[in-house]
Formats: structure tokens, C-alpha cells, sequence
């Protein structure tokens, strides 16, 4: 993995872990923004947009542009690590594609509508985080932005878990999507997995040193309860203290924004849609959409994950990029811009 700067980069911090609560099962499924189930606001953002997009009448999201042409939205991952500076592929696609960035409601620079889940009824906290923060509003919000854009057909480019974001609302909204870029999607399609998590992955890389600390944050990770005791400025900081272990797996600068006003209760939020077990096979299957999945050679996640996520899909394409690891588009940019380039210019 190249080195960069902690401040400037995206993450996968998305744990391959659900957390449990009163109903096991998820309490997201494809078709429920569609059907307005979990969505308390309307998908017609307000009429007036500043600086930040105003998605609905008290959600705001941060967003820049790189580039001009053709425009691609990039749903960024973590969940709830945004990008704070274009990717260094951006620049070899400029000339001919608009990249647009945005900062996912509730983490970065946009809305945070939670600060902290005062009283102790914890199923009443977790519907109020699923609707504020989770998916439905995640895939009720590329809908918002893309009537803001007034874009027909998205050409949407996820990264790690915005991946399977933008494979969520290509199975809501088909006939509003013109391609796919899934760029190492987190393996959350189904779950339990049938692959080693995240968590898995790092454990089996750290220092013997280092794993009884590692062992104590995942316990903190996984307690429900006291996870919706922190504020949104403590829980961000927890969450991008993932990053030190991973650094550590994968022998680099850790790629997590120390900034403590990154993930705020996003992981949290995502974790209780998916629930403790899920299968959006289906969904993903259904999409007809053209997709191009990009592995890099040294992710620490399994190219058997990205292989599987490009037999989904009718229309994918499968390409690995060499030396490379979970940030393709800024470890090998001539590569990934000439797939992209390639993939789009087939089409």
C-alpha cells in the first residue's frame, strides 16, 4: 500500500460484523426507499442548493469536483470516511470525466442530525440512527443528488463499502443508473460471509504484541449499549482507531483520517440496517446495469471477494491491477484511470 498522508485519504474501516439487537435480521431491504419504508423525508430535495447540496430541509452535504466531461459520482466508503481530496486517478481521467465527491450525511463535512442518544430505550435509538443515518437515507441520498445534478443516468463509482451503497440503489432505481465502477467492494453482500472478515484479516497480520490491545477494542467494537453512549465527536474518534491496527496488517501509514469529526455514528448507523445476518444476492443479481469491479494485486481483502461481486452482475467485468492494495486509484492511477477509460469508452 503506498504511504499518504493520514489526513488526506479515504477508508475501509466497515467491519464485517452486525451488531445484535432485538430483531437479528435486517432491518434494511433493496425496495424499501423506493417504497418509502424507512425514509422520513422526501426524495425531492428543496429547491435551493448553496454551497452544500441541501438534500433535505436539515441535511447538508459537503462535495467538490475534479475534472469536466462526462460526470461520475463517487460514493466513498468507511463507512462514514469521506474523502478530503480528489483521488491521484482523478487526474488522468480530468480531461474527459467530471469525478464528483461527496461527504455522506453524518460524517466529514456535511450534517451530522445526531450528537448523542439521550434515555435508555435502546430499539427506539436504533430505528432513530437506521432512518437518520443508515441506508435507506445512504440510498435515498444519491436519489436527492441526482435530481439536484439532473442527471438522467448515473455513472456511479463506489469504493469498498460505497460499492455495495451504489449497488443498493442501482437495484432501487435501475432505469437511473448508466454503469458501475466497484473498486474493491467490501464483501457485504451477504452475511455471515463465507470469506474471513475484515477483522479476521487484520488479526491474523498484527505483531503478537499488539493483540491483546486489539483484542480490547474489538470488544468495545462489538457492545452495543455502550456504543450508543458516545457522543458523535467521541464515536468518530473511536471508529478511526481502527486505523492504527490496520496500518499495522498491512505494514503502512495507517489510511484513516485521525480528524475526529470523520465517521461520527455512520458505522454504527449501517451496522443496525444490515443487522446480525442478510442476503441482498438477490438484489445485487437483479441489476442489469454494466459494472467493472477492480481488485487490487495487494488488497488484504481476498480477490475472491471481487470476483464474486463481478459475477453478480449480467453485464461484469473483472480486473486486477497489480501492486496495488485497497486504494487502487491513488496506488496505481495510470492503471485504474486506463480501466475506467476503457470500460466507459466500451459501453
Amino acid at each position: 500500500m503506498t504511504t499518504r498522508s493520514a489526513l488526506t485519504v479515504s477508508l475501509l474501516i466497515f467491519a464485517p460484523f452486525c451488531f445484535a439487537q432485538p430483531s437479528s435480521g435486517p432491518l434494511y431491504q433493496p425496495g424499501d426507499v423506493r417504497a418509502g419504508k424507512g425514509v422520513p423525508e422526501p426524495l425531492d430535495p428543496p429547491a435551493a442548493s448553496g454551497e452544500k447540496w441541501r438534500v433535505t430541509a436539515s441535511v447538508e452535504l459537503h462535495h467538490f469536483e475534479q475534472g469536466s466531461g462526462t460526470p461520475i459520482l463517487v460514493v466513498h466508503g468507511g463507512p462514514g470516511f469521506p474523502p478530503t481530496r480528489p483521488w491521484r486517478a482523478g487526474e488522468r481521467l480530468a480531461a474527459d470525466y467530471r469525478l464528483i465527491y461527496y461527504h455522506q450525511r453524518g460524517c466529514g463535512l456535511s450534517s451530522r442530525p445526531i450528537q448523542s442518544f439521550p434515555g435508555h430505550d435502546l430499539p427506539a435509538k436504533i430505528r432513530q440512527i437506521h432512518e437518520t443515518l443508515g441506508l435507506p437515507a445512504e440510498v435515498a441520498d444519491i436519489e436527492r443528488i441526482r435530481r439536484i445534478l439532473g442527471i438522467e443516468k448515473l455513472i456511479l463509482l463506489g469504493h469498498s463499502f460505497g460499492a455495495d451503497i451504489a449497488v443498493l440503489y442501482a437495484a432501487e432505481f435501475p432505469e437511473h443508473v448508466r454503469s458501475l465502477i466497484l473498486v474493491a467492494p467490501a464483501d457485504m453482500a451477504v452475511f455471515p460471509q463465507k470469506h474471513a472478515g475484515l477483522f479476521d484479516l487484520v488479526r491474523q497480520r498484527l505483531p503478537e504484541s499488539m493483540l491483546p490491545e486489539y483484542g480490547r477494542y474489538l470488544g468495545e467494537y462489538f457492545n452495543l449499549p455502550r456504543a450508543f453512549e458516545r457522543t458523535d465527536e467521541e464515536s468518530s474518534a473511536f471508529y478511526a482507531r481502527f486505523g492504527k491496527y490496520y496500518g499495522a496488517a498491512v505494514g503502512g501509514t495507517p489510511p484513516v483520517s485521525s480528524d475526529a469529526a470523520s465517521a461520527g455514528f455512520v458505522p454504527l448507523a449501517v451496522f443496525c440496517s444490515m443487522g446480525q445476518h442478510h442476503d441482498y444476492s438477490a438484489a445485487y443479481q437483479g441489476v442489469q446495469a454494466p459494472a467493472l469491479v477492480v481488485h487490487g494485486g495487494d488488497d488484504l481483502q481476498p480477490e475472491q471477494v471481487s470476483r464474486d461481486y463481478a459475477a453478480y452482475f449480467k453485464n461484469g467485468r473483472f480486473v486486477r491491477v497489480e501492486k496495488a492494495g485497497h486504494f487502487v486509484f491513488d496506488d496505481r492511477p495510470e492503471e485504474f484511470a486506463a480501466a475506467v477509460r476503457l470500460f466507459l469508452g466500451g459501453m
